[in-house]
């Protein structure tokens, strides 16, 4: 008994000086962001009591008797002044659930709710959840849109054979949640985000329309659809506002992440792209922007990736992969975006909303050939062999506006 105790105690000591340890900003960024040194959630922080079993007589040699595999892809919310994110959290047994963590700051000492949330089970039970998105709307509900995967019965003897479906919940406080049905769509559906404001009085989605559970098909980017009725959600009509290209980051596929955030100057929206290498696909982050008067009217799309795996964050489950389905926009413009790697641990960077709209607006378009590349470049270099004094005051033009891959603007 002492034994146990000691090696206890030795346990929970470990595991405090995990969630208790303080974050730092990782030195010579990008200017865009900043990332931290540490994940701030990996299956380690976890609770204690989800893994093991406590009691010196049913488990003394204090195993696992639950073990934990990663924790990734969460929706995030700041709620009564709390940063929260609903995390999915996958076991060793490879199912998927959601689990709430909290932190004063949005940066460090996360902490897990108790318990894992119960989410009610739809009409068709899913076997596997995960991935969602958190809307806090103007009709008054907080909502969750996640991802529901069921087996393809059409496919008896294929054991990797599934279907992927939009299910959504609703809820005030992110513990008691009311089920909704599914989305009803012609095609299968993930990544489907929830838009924060009625649009001509409807629901409007954001949606990722593909043939099969994996292969995006004819699906042809992000869509958009507007609803009449949440509670008996159903796409009718879906057209695509955010395209995919030959030969970019969005070749594959592409998504939206969370819902876009409202500026000023338009709507910020983070997604998500995918190409094929020979290592496999590759998951990394980009941005847009669209008109404040036109959720689908895009205004702005900066070239490239925002944000992908970097060392570390490379490795993992699932290697090669940067993906995000929730940020938090403070009441001072400080913009916390939540992204997994590798399917396997949770990060945070730092921006704001006047340095995300400046890399937006002022960012070169991709060209989508190497020839409007290197013009672009050697734009930049010219701007910079004749700069502009600063003007009076010390302050610099806030960004070198260059303009699109192929035109000067």
């Amino acid at each position: 008994m002492k034994d146990f105790n000691e090696r206890l105690q030795a346990l929970r000591q470990h595991h405090e000086e995990l969630l208790s340890r303080p974050n730092e900003p990782l030195p010579w960024g990008n200017g865009i962001y900043e990332k931290y040194k540490y994940p701030i959630l990996t299956a380690e922080h976890t609770p204690l009591e989800w893994r093991y079993d406590l009691s010196p007589e049913d488990n003394p040699f204090l195993m696992q008797r639950i073990m934990m595999n990663a924790v990734l892809n969460s929706g995030a919310i700041k709620l009564d002044g709390r940063y929260l994110l609903v995390c999915r959290v996958e076991g060793a047994d490879r199912k998927s659930f959601f689990a709430v963590a909290e932190s004063p700051n949005g940066i460090d000492q996360w902490r897990f709710w108790e318990e894992p949330v119960t989410m009610p089970e739809a009409d068709v039970p899913a076997t596997n959840i995960y991935d969602m998105r958190l809307t806090q709307h103007e009709d008054g509900w907080i909502y969750g849109v996640f991802c529901a995967e069921r087996h393809d019965d059409s496919q008896p003897g294929n054991l990797s054979a599934a279907t992927a479906t939009a299910a959504i919940a609703r809820t005030k406080d992110l513990k008691t949640w009311q089920r909704l049905p599914d989305l009803v769509s012609r095609s299968q559906q993930r990544n489907v985000v929830l838009h924060p404001e009625f649009v001509d009085g409807k629901y409007a989605f954001y949606t990722r329309p593909q043939d099969g559970f994996i292969d995006t098909g004819s699906g042809g980017g992000i869509g958009w659809a507007l609803v009449d009725d949440i509670t008996h959600a159903e796409v009718r009509e879906e057209r695509i506002i955010n395209a995919r290209h030959y030969h970019t980051i969005t070749e594959v596929k592409n998504g939206e992440g969370p819902h876009p955030l409202k500026t000023g100057q338009g709507w910020l929206h983070l997604a998500h792209g995918v190409r094929a290498t020979a290592d496999g696909l590759r998951y990394v982050l980009y941005m847009y922007m669209t008109a404040l008067d036109d959720p689908t009217r895009v205004v702005a799309q900066p070239g490239g990736w925002f944000i992908v795996p970097e060392g570390q964050e490379y490795l993992g489950d699932v290697m090669n992969v940067a993906f995000a389905n929730g940020w938090i926009k403070d009441d001072d413009g400080r913009v916390l975006i939540y992204y997994a790697s590798a399917d396997t641990r949770m990060h945070v960077a730092v921006s704001s909303v006047e340095r995300l709209i400046d890399y937006c607006l002022h960012t070169p378009e991709d060209g989508l050939a190497t020839a409007a590349s290197v013009e672009t470049i050697k734009r930049l270099i010219r701007k910079n062999a004749h700069p502009q004094p600063l003007p009076k005051g010390g302050e610099s033009d806030k960004s070198p506006k260059l303009g699109g891959w192929g035109s000067e603007q």
